[in-house]
């Protein structure tokens, strides 16, 4: 027989180690996966994860799209993990992103073409304030009425999606683009353009502003009474009401910092990588980005480690379609796989596995 026994206290042994099982697990079953759609485990192994690094006909330009896909990532995720520590489950980033993108591309298009220094900054900030906005929907509603911020935030992203195709065959559309939806191409646009900072590295500002982010919630997690707040709300919720921390203000700080720093990561990338807001715009940044923030054990330094390790597998990913063929379904069912055997091996930080015959309760 088969049991499991509760622990005294959670093991930091598992609690560090079940990531890299997680990982582990998923190249083993996403290798018996691409066995049986036709493609051989190892070399599709291989070409997700090596290739992207060290092929020399690969390398090249894989390397600074690594920090190009982990800086929304990682940006995402640090504003997710603040309200997870807190027990608040925003699952709606996707919809925050898209919006934060749309108010911050929209503030550039009303100004185009002028020329200014300013208009970035001015972006940046638009964006921040869109997606706090779109977070502080299911805020409210929950603080007001108590409704399930899950079901709310998560809805919202559909109600997002249909706005952006609305503004990209509306109000955003270029009106040099011959009909086409979408908008002007801000990436070529001197006074919008999220240019890299160090050439040929894939550092641009998004990317900074999500290493600042690591460091700033690292710091607002162990050194400020804030982030006290947040891990006691999450872990003793009746101890953080005796110790007088308010629920609503908890619940309107962490989802409005999700908010922000999603809507930040949408400008970023609608200035940098993507130039422009079209219908499928929403890459699913928000929906990966949860499973970068408990890959990473909701710990910033965590985060951004599986950041840079979820990126690998979107451009190891790509390289797999291009090079062997494989559907991108099968790539998203791999990258899926990571949460899944996290969550699954998850159980052994609390649990231990006991052989023999257990007592049966009366």
């Amino acid at each position: 027989m088969i049991r499991l026994e509760k622990r005294p206290q959670p093991s930091k042994v598992w609690t560090y180690t079940t990531p890299i099982l997680a990982v582990l697990l998923t190249m083993v079953f996403g290798g018996i996966m691409f066995g049986l759609i036709g493609t051989s485990p190892f070399e599709a192994i291989r070409t997700i994860f090596w290739d992207p690094l060290f092929h020399p006909q690969f390398s090249g330009f894989s390397r600074p799209q690594l920090l190009v896909k982990a800086g929304p990532l990682i940006l995402i995720a640090i504003g997710l993990s603040i309200g997870f520590r807190a027990g608040i489950w925003n699952i709606g980033a996707e919809g925050q992103y898209i919006i934060g993108a749309i108010v911050g591309a929209g503030v550039g298009l009303a100004l185009y073409p002028m020329e200014s220094a300013l208009i970035l900054p001015l972006m940046i900030v638009a964006g921040a304030l869109g997606g706090w906005a779109w977070a502080m929907i299911p805020a409210l509603l929950k603080v007001r009425f108590g409704t399930n911020e899950i079901l709310v935030s998560l809805m919202l992203v559909y109600v997002a999606e249909n706005l952006l195709a609305s503004v990209s065959s509306g109000i955003l559309r270029n009106p040099e683009g011959m009909g086409f939806p979408g908008s002007r191409n801000l990436a070529q646009w001197s006074s919008s353009q999220n240019l890299e900072l160090i050439p040929g590295t894939g550092m641009h500002l998004g990317v900074l502003t999500a290493f600042i982010a690591v460091i700033l919630a690292y710091v607002l997690l162990t050194r400020h009474i804030q982030g006290f707040n947040i891990r006691l709300s999450g872990e003793a919720p009746r101890a953080a009401r005796f110790a007088g921390v308010s629920p609503a203000r908890t619940v309107l700080f962490c989802l409005g910092l999700a908010g922000v720093l999603a809507g930040m990561a949408g400008l970023f990338e609608v200035t940098g990588p993507a130039g422009q807001i079209t219908i499928d715009f929403g890459s699913g940044y928000g929906f990966t980005a949860i499973i970068v923030a408990f890959l990473g054990r909701l710990h910033p330094v965590g985060i951004l480690l599986a950041g840079l390790l979820m990126a690998l597998t979107y451009i190891g990913g790509e390289l797999a379609q291009l090079m062997l063929g494989v559907p991108g379904a099968s790539i998203q069912l791999f990258q899926g796989m990571l949460l899944f055997f996290l969550l699954g091996v998850d159980v052994l930080t609390n649990y231990r596995v006991r052989f023999g015959k257990g007592e049966v309760a009366a």
